[in-house]
């Protein structure tokens, strides 16, 4: 220890030293001055005497002492009273006894839909640890939020649990937490933010939680109703009116939760409560549907641009490409309804006026070339891929007549009723409605080959189903067949009965395909594919070749959707119509 030696001569009227209460350690008198806090500290137990001036040498006093004692008595707060005791000053009053507090607690997206959160904690407000506590309130962005009047300066300890479970938060590991805690300042307007990153009991991994989030416009009426609209049931099943959500505090958020099995697949759009409300892009113009996979507890969230209602004005344009005419068909002479056909006619038609060309007969015909027409304004682009192939050389040229359905759609694409759907059944008159009434129109309007070796037929879904049906009973007709993302399943797969049951094979040659993410679950797309791959298969033992006469695919990933089927238009085309050799 470094010592030093300072004589201390008069300074003050008076001197001013402190006596230990009791001998130092070393028993030499000799004792270790603090820093300035801890002398104050120490001279509570300590005895002050104020002396005449002295002279002598005191050894082993810290070199900050002689500067307290150059600098005066009162910065030691030593006085002439050997008894006075300095304090401190008081702190200021506070400005407020008790101050409202905000918790907005960020809880993991495993958060039960059902799930009611709480806090606890030392204060009565929240429950003096005890349960309810208080009760937060789901909000639109997935936090829970809530408000508690607690004393200032104050330090509250609490926890968060789930008060329908009894779960309290634990790390990433599983361990419960300990209580947090934060002191209550002295002002308004305080927020505090934990986030719960795990619970301590799982949710139901079967059905997660799938939260929505919807962000609407500006335009949005202030009474407005909120609705999901989409492929499940919990989702209305596509009724414009699924599920109405709820009105989050911002007053431009709606939310909703809902659990889900795993494996389901989500379509979906927002709605105001009708199609005629549904939402739009913020150019006014139409959306592909919202989708998502479930497979473990997930967060959505949804920003809509423009209503159909509320939005621009523009209507959707005509979106078609090529030389393009349009006929009425009546279809009273087959006890059907009326409906349109829309004809594409390929590049040199008009100027090669001695050719003559293959026709393709296509179901759906509103969605094939038109996004104005289209379902959910979403098209094939038929008449942008057939132009560019046939510019291109890698089909043969060919005419395309898209028939329009009707509101007997199902009835009219399935070969027999089923106990669901007694009516359906029709297909034999709409076969009859193209055989004797369409194609006859177009043979005697256009310059075609109207052998049944130049015709095709060709549709998705339940069109691919009729289109399959047609190939069976009309092969006189149709032999160039686009059996796309067929209905295997119609009526206990009764198409597959009927190729099994043939007494030898067609002069067909088949497109047959279908993607691997169609139906509403992964189970249930599983067994599409399965379905389609017994249609291959029965086609396969009846004589038909892979990759000759008989072409299969199977789309990872596909969907079940217009989109999908424009995707791959044009290796159906150059498979049903390959150029000459």
């Amino acid at each position: 220890m470094l010592r030093v030696a300072i004589a201390v001569t008069s300074f003050h009227s008076e001197q001013c030293h402190e006596s230990a209460a009791s001998p130092s350690p070393s028993g030499r008198g000799e004792r270790r001055v603090p820093d300035v806090l801890g002398a104050l500290v120490e001279r509570r137990s300590a005895r002050r005497v104020c002396s005449a001036p002295m002279t002598r040498t005191l050894p082993g006093i810290r070199v900050i002492l002689s500067l307290v004692a150059l600098l005066g008595a009162p910065l030691l707060g030593c006085s002439d009273s050997e008894d006075e005791i300095p304090t401190l000053p008081p702190p200021p009053a506070p400005t407020f006894e008790s101050v409202a507090v905000e918790f907005d607690v960020t809880t993991p997206a495993a958060t039960p839909c059902d799930a009611t959160v709480a806090i606890i904690g030392n204060d009565e407000a929240l429950g003096n640890w005890k349960l309810p506590g208080l009760t937060l309130t789901r909000d639109a962005d997935g936090h829970f939020r809530g408000s508690a009047v607690l004393p200032v300066r104050k330090t509250i300890s609490y926890n968060i649990l789930l008060s329908s479970s009894g779960a309290q938060e634990v790390d990433t590991i599983g361990r419960i937490l300990d209580v947090r805690s934060f002191t209550v300042a002295d002002r308004e307007g305080i927020e505090v933010k934990p986030t719960v990153t795990r619970w301590s009991l799982a949710g139901n991994a079967a059905r997660p939680p799938v939260h929505f989030s919807v962000e609407v416009p500006a335009n949005t009426p202030a009474n407005a109703e909120i609705w999901l609209s989409g492929n499940q049931p919990a989702l209305g099943e596509w009724n414009g009116a699924g599920v109405k959500l709820e009105k989050g505090s911002s007053g431009s958020r709606y939310f909703t939760c809902i659990p889900f099995a795993t494996g389901t697949n989500l379509e979906f759009k927002v709605t105001r409560g009708s199609w005629d409300s549904v939402e739009k892009d913020a150019q006014g113009g139409e959306i592909d549907n919202h989708l998502h996979a479930v497979s473990a507890p997930a967060r959505i969230s949804v920003q809509v641009g423009s209503w159909r209602d509320l939005g621009p004005v523009e209507e959707q344009p005509d979106t078609l490409t090529g030389n393009i005419q349009y006929h009425d068909v009546d279809g009273a002479s087959v006890g059907l309804r009326n409906r349109q056909l829309i004809v594409w006619l390929p590049p040199g038609y008009d100027t090669q006026t001695t050719r003559r060309y293959s026709v393709l007969y296509m179901h759906d015909g509103q969605n094939l070339m038109n996004a104005r027409t289209a379902f959910g304004n979403v098209e094939w682009g038929v008449d942008e891929t057939a132009q560019r192939l046939v510019e291109a050389g890698q089909v043969e040229p060919m005419i395309i007549v898209g028939v329009y359905n009707t509101q007997d759609r199902i009835a009219e694409y399935t070969q027999v009723p089923t106990t669901q759907y007694p009516d359906a059944g029709r297909a034999d008159a709409y076969g009859r409605l193209l055989v004797e009434v369409v194609k006859p129109l177009i043979d005697s309007t256009y310059r075609t080959m109207p052998e049944a070796e130049h015709t095709g037929v060709a549709g998705s879904s339940l069109g691919g189903l009729v289109s399959m049906y047609f190939g069976l009973t009309h092969s006189s007709t149709f032999t160039r067949l686009g059996v796309v993302s067929p209905s295997v399943w119609w009526a206990n797969r009764d198409i597959v009965t009927r190729v099994e049951s043939l007494s030898g094979k067609l002069p067909l040659r088949i497109w047959a395909d279908i993607g691997t993410n169609e139906d509403t679950s992964v189970g249930d797309s599983q067994i599409a594919v399965n379905d389609t791959r017994l249609l291959r298969d029965a086609l396969i033992a009846e004589g038909w070749a892979l990759d000759s006469d008989l072409k299969y695919l199977e789309v990872e990933g596909g969907r079940h959707n217009e989109a999908a089927w424009a995707a791959r238009a044009e290796q159906i085309l150059r498979y049903l119509y390959p150029p000459a050799p």
